[in-house]
């Protein structure tokens, strides 16, 4: 049986051309990039055009490109980064409910450290309101940070208006692109970014690298002491092939994006009518069109997301119920939870996630399979209706004077 794989959200197979490039930079071409001999200057010349070419898919310049170990490091550093070098200006933070928890976690220990902390509430579709971030921001708030596209639902911000505003109050705005880049066109001066978090292995590179756009004149303090590698800012010995491969992989996926935006938008819409019109009681989770051309997420009426992964893998289809960063949680989605959906509801979840590889006639098998599977599960099922509550969580269910609008948090 052939499997398929519909969980590139989580992460993509290294393409085979990435890997050629990144092979002779593990026993040939292995110098540290700091050292100053031959092998040293090879190291760096490959690690320097790497940083140039990432650069000119930012739209950035190459120096206010910063390695890191992925989207998670990325995150912190640019909250972190830019929460304690600022603290002099201000001490307030916005973000919203639905980020990943690289993300979320970190505010929450910077609420710890003395920072408030507000999370912007979503609407039924996962959307932030520029008019709640207006009311929000105020002469202390020092960082905006908010995800330019959500990892489980795909909902994409309107990140270019976001940053306005944060600008406009004298804030910074950082967004986490991780799932965003090769998706759609990106560029950081046009969507009035100071700080953008990627990750390589969402785009068929290898897993633990990524990078940080830090805007020229945006002040941080680092997070990693060392050597003072990449200017300072992040300490710890490059890692060359890892760079090396997330550029080969920014160039090929680049290379065809318009293609396969095209070609991952008509399966995943082929995915998402199919299954809504096969599966009696499902529901699309996110906007309809305002997300990722990859993503496809549902929910369905009496089941358990878990078992529903654990079933199409026996039938050869990895899928997941959202971020792979939380599946081994109990704790009901709280993206889902954002948008509403009851606590019973959240947990019936299924998240479809493509990239370029994917072919049309897997969706095809995939809304063959899915139906039996689901009504296999339904009869084993025990639950049968549902109470009327929504979940909410810490981060997404504001509370008091500021219940319409967010919560802030202060510890």
């Amino acid at each position: 049986m052939e499997r398929i794989y519909f969980d590139n959200s989580a992460t993509t197979p290294v393409d085979p051309l990435v890997l050629k490039e990144m092979e002779p930079f593990f026993t040939q071409k292995f110098g540290n990039a700091s050292s100053l001999h031959s092998f040293g200057r090879e190291a760096y010349n490959a690690m320097e055009s790497s940083r140039e070419k990432i650069a000119r898919v930012m739209g950035a310049r190459s120096k206010e490109v910063i390695f890191t170990s992925g989207g998670t490091e990325s995150d912190n550093l640019a909250i972190q980064g830019v929460a304690f070098a600022n603290r002099e200006k201000g001490d307030h933070i916005i973000t919203c409910g639905i980020e990943h928890h690289a993300v979320l976690n970190t505010c929450e220990f910077l609420a710890t450290q003395g920072f408030r902390v507000t999370y912007l509430p979503v609407d039924e579709w996962g959307l932030v309101s520029t008019e709640n971030l207006k009311e929000a921001i105020d002469r202390r708030t020092v960082l905006v940070s908010i995800m330019y596209a959500n990892n489980e639902i795909g909902s994409i911000q309107p990140i270019r208006e976001i940053g306005a505003i944060a600008h406009e109050n004298g804030a910074l705005f950082h967004t986490d692109a991780v799932q965003a880049i090769t998706k759609m066109p990106l560029d950081v001066v046009k969507d009035n970014i100071d700080l953008m978090s990627i990750s390589a292995h969402k785009f068929h590179g290898p897993k633990g690298v990524g990078a940080l756009y830090l805007k020229k004149g945006v002040k941080i303090r680092p997070i990693m002491y060392g050597g003072g590698h990449e200017k300072g800012h992040r300490s710890s010995t490059e890692n060359i092939s890892g760079i090396v491969g997330m550029s080969k992989a920014l160039e090929l996926t680049m290379a065809s994006m318009d293609q396969s935006i095209g070609s991952m938008t008509t399966i995943r819409d082929r995915i998402i009518d199919g299954v809504l019109s096969v599966v009696p009681r499902s529901y699309l989770n996110g906007h309809r069109t305002l997300r990722l051309c990859n993503n496809a997420h549902f929910r369905f009426d009496f089941i358990e997301g878990e078992s529903l992964v654990l079933q199409l893998d026996l039938e050869g289809i990895a899928a997941s119920t959202g971020s792979a960063c939380s599946t081994r949680s109990l704790e009901p989605s709280h993206v889902l939870a954002a948008l509403g959906v009851r606590r019973e509801q959240s947990y019936g979840s299924l998240r479809i996630s493509l990239s370029r590889m994917n072919r049309p006639e897997e969706a095809e098998r995939l809304i063959e399979v899915l139906p039996g599977v689901v009504s296999k599960l339904r009869e084993m099922s025990p639950v049968k209706s549902y109470d009327t509550e929504p979940v909410a969580t810490s981060e997404t269910k504001p509370k008091g004077k500021e219940a319409d609008q967010c919560h802030t948090a202060k510890e």
